[in-house]
C-alpha cells in the first residue's frame, strides 16, 4: 500500500522513532509532524493532552496515512484509546512495545525504566511491565536533564556522563539487568547511560521496539509497500527553522523541507 506512515510528537523527540522507522522500513513514505506550538504535553492535563492530540491526529489523516504512530510517551499514556476510537486506521504508541521488548530481555531480575518526570508519574511502564514481567521488580527513574542535553547537542562527554551518574549510580548498584529508555529523547544518550549502567544491563530502545512493532503490524495488515523512492515529509506547528536544525541532528541525515502547518481547530 502506497500511502505513507504518519507520526507525531510534542516536539523532536519522536524522531528518534522515525529514524528508527526508517531503518527498518526503508521503503515506507512517512509523515512526521511535531507541535512544537505546544511543546511540551508533560505539564498538561490528560484531557488537554488528548484534545491536542486530536488535533494532530486528524491533520495527519487527513493526508491519507494508513498508520499512526504516536511517538509520544504522555499521549501513549494518557491518550491512545480516544485516538484509537477517533481514527478508521491502526494507532501504535510506544510504551507497549518498549515494555514488551524489556520484559523479553530481561533474566528475571530488576528492570530500570528511565523517562521524563511525567512519563514516570503517570505510571504506564511500570503497569505494562507488571502484567507482561510479574517476577521483575520495575526501577522507575525521572532523567529531566536528558531531554536538554538531547536538544542541545551534548550527548557525549563529561557533563552528560558526570548527570548519569547522578541519575544512575543506584540503578547500578541495585543489579537492575534491563534497562528501558522510555523517553524518545534517551537513545540519543544511549552510549552515555550504557557506558555508566557497565556492561552487565541489556538497553531496550523503546524507538527500536515500535519500530519493530509496526513492521509486524503492517505486515499482518497487508499494507506494506513495496518498491524504492520513500518519501519523508516533516511538519510542525512553530519555529520551522529551530525544528530543522534539531531534525537533522536526531535523524542523522539532511532534512529538505520542513513545513509549518496550523493545526486550529
Amino acid at each position: 500500500m502506497d500511502a505513507p506512515i504518519g507520526v507525531f510528537d510534542s516536539g523532536v523527540g519522536g524522531l528518534t522513532v522515525l529514524r528508527a522507522l526508517t531503518a527498518r522500513l526503508p521503503e515506507e513514505h512517512t509523515i512526521y509532524l511535531g507541535d512544537t506550538a505546544r511543546v511540551p504535553y508533560g505539564t498538561r492535563s490528560r484531557e488537554v493532552v488528548t484534545r491536542y492530540a486530536l488535533l494532530c491526529a486528524r491533520h495527519l489523516a487527513a493526508q491519507g496515512i494508513k498508520m499512526l504512530v504516536v511517538a509520544c510517551n504522555t499521549v501513549s499514556a494518557d491518550s491512545l484509546p480516544a485516538l484509537a476510537d477517533a481514527l478508521p486506521i491502526p494507532v501504535v504508541g510506544v510504551i507497549e512495545p518498549g515494555a514488551q521488548a524489556a520484559a523479553a530481555r530481561t533474566r528475571g531480575g530488576a528492570i530500570a525504566v528511565l523517562g521524563t518526570p511525567a512519563t514516570v508519574a503517570s505510571g504506564a511502564y511500570q503497569a505494562a511491565l507488571r502484567r507482561l514481567a510479574p517476577l521483575s521488580s520495575v526501577l522507575a527513574r525521572a532523567c529531566p536533564l536528558f531531554v536538554p542535553l538531547a536538544e542541545e547537542g551534548w550527548t557525549d562527554g563529561e557533563v552528560p556522563r558526570l548527570v548519569a551518574e547522578r541519575y544512575l549510580a543506584d540503578l547500578r548498584r541495585a543489579g537492575a539487568d534491563t534497562v528501558l529508555l522510555g523517553c524518545t529523547h534517551y537513545p540519543l544518550l544511549a552510549n552515555v547511560i550504557a557506558e555508566v549502567m557497565g556492561p552487565g544491563p541489556a538497553l531496550v530502545d523503546s524507538a527500536q521496539a515500535t519500530a519493530e512493532a509496526v513492521a509486524q503490524l503492517l505486515r499482518a495488515r497487508g499494507l506494506e509497500r513495496r518498491g524504492d523512492g520513500a518519501r519523508h515529509r516533516t511538519l510542525c506547528t512553530d519555529v520551522p527553522e529551530r525544528f530543522h536544525l534539531m531534525a537533522e541532528r536526531f535523524l542523522g541525515r539532511p532534512v529538505d523541507l520542513v513545513e509549518a502547518v496550523d493545526l486550529s481547530p
